[in-house]
């Protein structure tokens, strides 16, 4: 949940990876896996992500928002990615 939800905050405010890890003082490999949730971030990572993302620390918690849906996993093994669905 956490790691989509990175994702997705990080997409619609058009933040790279670079950028994010730049911001935290973390390395791009290491904002990759907290995205992919092969790792996981600690709280005070969590309070950083918030503050680069200039958003509610609860967001990274929060279900899918409605009018999205989960596209499924890449044969490579890339995680999902939530897409808006027409109202």
């Amino acid at each position: 949940m956490v790691a989509l939800n990175l994702r997705r905050l990080r997409v619609e405010r058009q933040i790279s990876q670079d950028d994010l890890a730049l911001a935290m003082g973390l390395e791009r490999s290491h904002a990759g896996h907290l995205e992919r949730g092969t790792k996981n971030p600690t709280v005070v990572s969590l309070e950083k992500l918030a503050l680069v993302m200039n958003c509610e620390l609860a967001e990274f918690f929060e279900k899918s928002p409605s009018g999205t849906t989960v596209i499924e996993p890449l044969k490579s093994g890339r995680r999902p990615l939530t897409k808006r669905t027409a109202r």
